[in-house]
């Protein structure tokens, strides 16, 4: 039993509806930083959360009419975000690999913008992350910095709800560890 909610930027989605350019960049404006922090956080890599998030803007203005109002649209367009950035995932572990040093030289150089005393436990926790593997790093994720609870994890993934709490505990375990190491 779905119920109709009444978004606040139910105008804007109406006008986008319309394909009012106006509309859609204003849609834009009002999402792009909290789908683009999520997509960063799934894919570890900005030219690729940017990319997604190109995409996942298109799909949805290209969709907006499957949306059906009976949830928030944030929800439905951070729905869109996830599944593009977790199929990016998936597409970078079949078609590509990656150079660490490339990586490392990377890192480095982003290091040399940040203040280390500052953003130290940070940079920690985040290097941590990254050093997960891709379905720890995932399920953590979307569990923690997404607010998914496990049910939905497990839909969105398309594994088992026990499967994703497994993962989460073991992300948690590993995240402890590689903090401890460093």
């Amino acid at each position: 039993m779905d119920k109709k909610v009444a978004d606040i930027h139910q105008d804007l989605i109406d006008a986008c509806k319309a394909n009012s350019c106006k509309a859609q960049c204003e849609i834009y404006k009002l999402y792009y930083k909290a789908m683009y922090n999520t997509s960063i956080r799934i894919l570890n890599n900005a030219a690729d959360a940017e990319d997604v998030m190109q995409e996942s803007f298109l799909d949805a203005f290209r969709k907006i009419d499957q949306y059906s109002g009976s949830g928030s649209f944030g929800g439905w367009l951070k729905r869109i975000v996830v599944n593009n950035s977790l199929d990016a995932v998936k597409k970078q572990k079949e078609s590509s690999y990656i150079d660490d040093h490339e990586v490392e030289v990377a890192e480095k150089a982003e290091e040399i913008f940040y203040d280390e005393e500052i953003f130290s436990s940070a940079e920690k926790i985040k290097s941590a992350v990254k050093m997960l593997p891709d379905e720890y790093r995932t399920v953590i994720s979307l569990f923690l910095f997404e607010g998914y609870d496990h049910e939905e994890i497990s839909s969105i993934l398309k594994i088992s709800n026990a499967s994703s709490r497994t993962r989460y505990s073991r992300a948690k375990s590993k995240l402890v560890q590689i903090l401890n190491r460093n």
